[in-house]
């Protein structure tokens, strides 16, 4: 072999070498009951062709168990007069006439992700809470950027209030709440909802809510982002969603909720993150500022746990302490009720 590829070869090896142990490093700083060999591959989007890849990628999902909730398919009128929105409608085995309701709004970066693969929670939010949860698969960038993702959501909202007697829901007890990018957009039409003088929103679960445009502008994140969305998929998601990058001076009203400067009046909030994941500074910053707002919230803070690892690890139970954890904060904003699944208590960190 010559000296150049035999060169070329240890520089690989050296390469491998060194990635292998930063990210056991990395990895060293997991939960151990939240590690696996998922972990080890970067999964990142920064182009149209991994999007495309990434969108047609079918992601395991442990079974869980039969909740006796049926799924049935909805359509909700569009603002513009468009094509209907597609929604999933999560129905209870037994549910109160004028039961709550829950609009939960899926994960994936605003680029890509269905309503259903949010059926795991939203069928234990249905059972456990005895709400109607209904799922819009609202518009997704790059081909659809803000407000068309938003304005899907605020209109499913508006039919869920306008529909209550049909749908058997109490208007007045509408909660709303997402992962990821549908946290963000929980919290943005939370705010939305509040400036139109309606419909009336009576609480907000976002699980590690993306709701800040400007953590893509930070070089240092401090041991965080490692895992599942990067610093590279957070770029292009928000690029994607603006229709250009994030600007440190101004974004589009409602576009990044955490941008917003006042926060009262706000509905009271559950959030909760990991301290290893992407969102950690601009979700415990939200949290904390509309608390300083007046506004109830309760934050849970997992250590060891990076973005989507209650997907990932729906069974550790840490991972169930978490779950419990919002779905307790939904039942009682929304029922008064304060009793947990047994075994499986909320954890506040």
């Amino acid at each position: 072999m010559k000296p150049t590829a035999l060169l070329a070869l240890g520089l690989a090896a050296g390469a491998i070498g060194r990635y292998a142990s930063r990210r056991r490093r990395e990895i060293d700083a997991v939960d151990p009951e939240l590690r696996g060999p998922g972990l080890w591959p970067p999964l990142a989007v920064g182009d149209r062709a991994t999007l495309t890849l990434l969108r047609n990628l079918p992601l395991p999902r442990p079974a869980g168990p039969d909740l006796g909730v049926r799924r049935d398919r909805r359509t909700a009128p569009r603002s513009d007069g468009g094509s209907p929105i597609e929604l999933v409608a999560f129905e209870p085995a037994e549910r109160d006439r004028r039961s709550p309701a829950v609009l939960w709004l899926h994960g994936g970066g605003t680029i890509m992700g269905t309503p259903e693969q949010s059926a795991p929670i939203c069928e234990r939010i249905a059972a456990e809470v005895g709400a109607l949860v209904v799922a819009p698969d609202y518009r997704l960038a790059p081909d659809h950027p803000f407000p068309a993702g938003l304005d899907d959501c605020f209109a499913t909202l508006q039919w869920l209030h306008t529909n209550a007697d049909s749908l058997g829901i109490d208007p007045d007890r509408i909660a709303v709440g997402g992962q990821s990018a549908g946290g963000g957009l929980a919290a943005a039409l939370a705010q939305r909802a509040h400036d139109a003088g309606g419909p009336p929103i009576a609480y907000q679960a976002l699980i590690y809510p993306m709701i800040d445009d400007r953590t893509v502008l930070v070089d240092d994140h401090s041991g965080r982002g490692n895992f599942v969305w990067t610093p590279t998929s957070n770029a292009y998601a928000w690029t994607s969603y603006l229709g250009r990058p994030p600007r440190a001076d101004e974004a589009p009203e409602y576009a990044a909720a955490a941008r917003r400067t006042d926060l009262t009046g706000l509905p009271p909030a559950w959030i909760g993150v990991g301290d290893l994941d992407l969102f950690f500074d601009e979700d415990v910053d939200y949290a904390r500022r509309l608390q300083d707002a007046g506004v109830p919230v309760e934050l849970i803070i997992e250590a060891g746990m990076y973005h989507g690892a209650d997907d990932f690890v729906p069974n550790a139970p840490t991972m169930i302490d978490f779950r419990q954890s919002m779905i307790a904060g939904l039942r009682t904003a929304l029922t008064g009720r304060i009793e947990t699944d047994p075994g499986s208590t909320g954890d506040a960190r």
